[in-house]
């Protein structure tokens, strides 16, 4: 496999010196198709190749580069993961045919699909793909891929941790001993999650691993996903719920493990936050935009609810003033909580495979968002 830019230099290879760009540009500028040339070691000779190229968010881990590494047909061109969309179809125009994708947070659609030229497979690293536009890689016959479970339980714990670094009052009592003031102690009384009551929204790969979780933390726990059969909910060890608004003032806490759509867009606003009692904390792992960020606001503030855990926002990121980082009752993270160390290892194998799969006539089924494709 040829590697270009950084991941060349991190993954121990310098560029193949015997390797140099072939392709002719047409009248519009862009690479026409061509084969790779490749120097043959044993004679020097060039010899012409058909290798697959691919662009490579530079996220993907070294695990990821590897698998790609060892197949002689794969060209692999690393890119920025926060490059912008105009430059990221001038790139696909410029390497173009472009056969598969890896991406971060990248947007791809219709635009892309014409840049590349030929492209067969978009993965993701990661398993959200709001960023995708899905019908229109349906339309041109090309499947998006995710990595499945790959960081679930990272989610998972993060949403864990949020829990309970509120109920412990971990960032206040940090602030109290550092501030010198460790006498005020028994003014921030943390509080345990055993017996505490958790509604769980969502039970696809994510929830049910925190569903899993909070069981063994002895809480109890409640599940609403109107997807999901009662039978495997109550085989968790939870209680299935079929009405999310007679659920939210049970709920001790509340962590959002659904997908963004069309539907669940601004899912929890004010009527949903009136609903919960003003000692329960809200906890959003899942995308930005589930919660109505104006009515978790005015919630936090007026004491309607007692605090939130905030990985994910509408905009990211998220203008440096916003006004839930004033605010000592929430804690936030920068969209992490399925990018851990292990997690960014399994999301990339996993991505690699993905894109070897489809470039090879056979993907893997259950990744594959668009399964219209494979028919």
């Amino acid at each position: 496999m040829c590697l270009r830019g950084g991941a060349a230099a991190r993954a121990g290879f310098g560029i193949f010196p015997g390797l140099r760009e072939t392709a002719k540009r047409g009248d519009d500028g862009r690479l026409a198709p061509r084969a790779n040339l490749t120097i043959d070691n044993a004679s020097g000779d060039e010899m012409a190749t058909n290798k697959k190229k691919l662009l490579i968010v530079e996220t993907m881990s070294p695990g990821g580069w590897a698998l790609l590494r060892d197949r002689e047909d794969i060209e692999a061109i690393e890119f920025p993961n926060t490059i912008s969309a105009p430059d990221f179809n001038k790139m696909l125009r410029e390497h173009a045919p472009v056969n598969g994708v890896a991406l971060g947070g990248t947007a791809f659609g219709a635009n892309e699909i014409a840049s590349s030229g030929e492209m067969r497979v978009v993965t993701r690293i990661g398993v959200g793909y709001d960023a995708v536009d899905v019908k229109a890689l349906s339309a041109s016959r090309i499947p998006l891929m995710t990595t499945g479970i790959a960081n679930s339980p990272s989610v998972a714990e993060c949403a864990l941790f949020m829990m309970l670094s509120l109920a412990k009052r971990a960032a206040e009592l940090d602030r109290l001993v550092k501030s010198g003031n460790w006498t005020k102690r028994l003014g921030a009384i943390p509080y345990d999650l055993l017996g505490k009551t958790a509604l769980v929204i969502g039970f696809g790969r994510i929830g049910s691993r925190t569903v899993k979780r909070l069981v063994a933390m002895e809480m109890n726990v409640l599940v609403y996903d109107p997807f999901k059969p009662a039978s495997a909910i109550e085989a968790a060890e939870a209680e299935y719920v079929t009405d999310l608004n007679a659920a939210i003032p049970r709920a001790d806490f509340i962590t959002i493990h659904c997908p963004k759509s069309p539907e669940t867009v601004n899912m929890f606003s004010t009527a949903q936050l009136q609903l919960m009692k003003p000692t329960a904390y809200l906890i959003n792992t899942a995308r930005g935009g589930i919660v109505d960020e104006d009515a978790l606001y005015a919630a936090l503030t007026s004491g309607k609810i007692a605090g939130a855990g905030v990985d994910v926002f509408a905009q990211e990121p998220p203008r440096p003033d916003h006004p839930l980082f004033r605010l000592d009752n929430v804690i936030t993270a920068p969209h992490v909580a399925g990018v851990t160390r292990e997690a960014l290892d399994r999301m990339s194998l996993q991505t690699a495979k993905n894109i070897l799969s489809a470039l090879d006539g056979n993907p893997i089924r259950e990744n594959v968002i668009n399964q219209d494709v494979l028919n």
